[in-house]
């Protein structure tokens, strides 16, 4: 399985920064050299292709050193250049993941799940929508619309981060081409939803049980979206922060709760053969290592659906 990675510029922040900028490195660190996955790195996004999915003015002011003083503090990070190589990285990691998954059936970014960016604006510690560049340009290769089709696959974003995907509703909204799930803590950040097409929001101290059955119903509407118009290519936010050691989560489940969750989209998603794109999203444990080792599992329920999905080709 492939994965891909964009740590080679590292985020200097703050003693006692609540964004776990070494984290990608340490699960990379993890993973690498585990039988059947091919680690690489990714190669940047460019401009034109940041572009697809957010205001040219904005991807101008990220690159150029533009953004107001407001606009850095509602990212979360001072802008340095390391910052915009980071930022470009981890969306061209998700693309490089997505090409991979089309071929393979399942790839993945160590990273990325950067979706509180909107078209116009970063928000918590999100620069650019990794998940809604990478879905435009999937749509754009497919090459233009033919008679009664519309151009591209149709795609579904899974959003299992704690937090909303409100940037990645927003640049969705009204856009029946990509259906957007999201669930997440109800009184969690942002305090202000976009509306995805499907939300399911969960109350403080949810647990195994009531997460994975809020699960279960979700993907059944999902599934159901599917059998009225078919998803031709899926990507799937496996944050760990809902684990119950998360400084920022609320949620409280445990790691073998999460790895239920990850083989549950994976094993649908396999079932109907709709190739997904992994990237792990948010993850702020009080004990990172716990936290790189649910995201490194993530990572070996991806492998085992990869060598499924494999053998169910021969």
């Amino acid at each position: 399985m492939k994965a891909y990675h964009a740590d080679r510029h590292l985020l200097v922040l703050p003693l006692g920064h609540t964004f776990p900028a070494s984290k990608y490195r340490r699960l990379r660190g993890v993973v690498e050299g585990w039988p059947d996955l091919d680690v690489a790195e990714a190669e940047p996004a460019g401009d034109d292709v940041l572009m697809l999915a957010h205001d040219a003015a904005y991807v101008r002011a990220v690159a150029g050193n533009g953004l107001s003083a407001a606009e850095q503090r509602a990212i979360g990070f001072p802008w340095t250049e390391a910052m915009v190589a980071r930022s470009r990285g981890s969306v061209g990691a998700t693309i490089a993941a997505a090409r991979a998954a089309l071929v393979e059936g399942i790839a993945a970014n160590l990273a990325g799940g950067t979706h509180h960016a909107s078209a116009s604006h970063g928000s918590g510690y999100c620069v650019f929508n990794d998940v809604a560049v990478a879905a435009r340009l999937l749509q754009s290769e497919a090459g233009p619309a033919t008679p009664g089709t519309s151009a591209g696959p149709r795609i579904a974003v899974i959003d299992l981060d704690v937090h909303q995907g409100d940037g990645t509703a927003s640049i969705f909204a009204g856009d029946a081409s990509v259906f957007t799930l999201s669930l997440h803590g109800a009184k969690n950040f942002p305090f202000r939803k976009v509306e995805s097409s499907l939300d399911v929001a969960l109350p403080d101290g949810c647990g195994d049980a009531e997460y994975l059955a809020a699960l279960a119903t979700a993907l059944a509407a999902l599934w159901r979206e599917h059998e009225a118009r078919p998803f031709g290519f899926a990507f799937y936010l496996a944050g760990a922060d809902p684990h119950e050691g998360d400084r920022l989560g609320r949620l409280k489940l445990s790691a073998a709760g999460l790895l239920e969750r990850d083989r549950t989209v994976l094993a649908a998603t396999r079932e109907r053969r709709i190739p997904v794109a992994l990237s792990m999203a948010g993850g702020y444990g009080r004990d990172l290592d716990v936290t790189v080792s649910i995201q490194a599992a993530t990572i070996g329920a991806a492998i085992d659906s990869w060598r499924q999905w494999k053998n169910a080709a021969i």
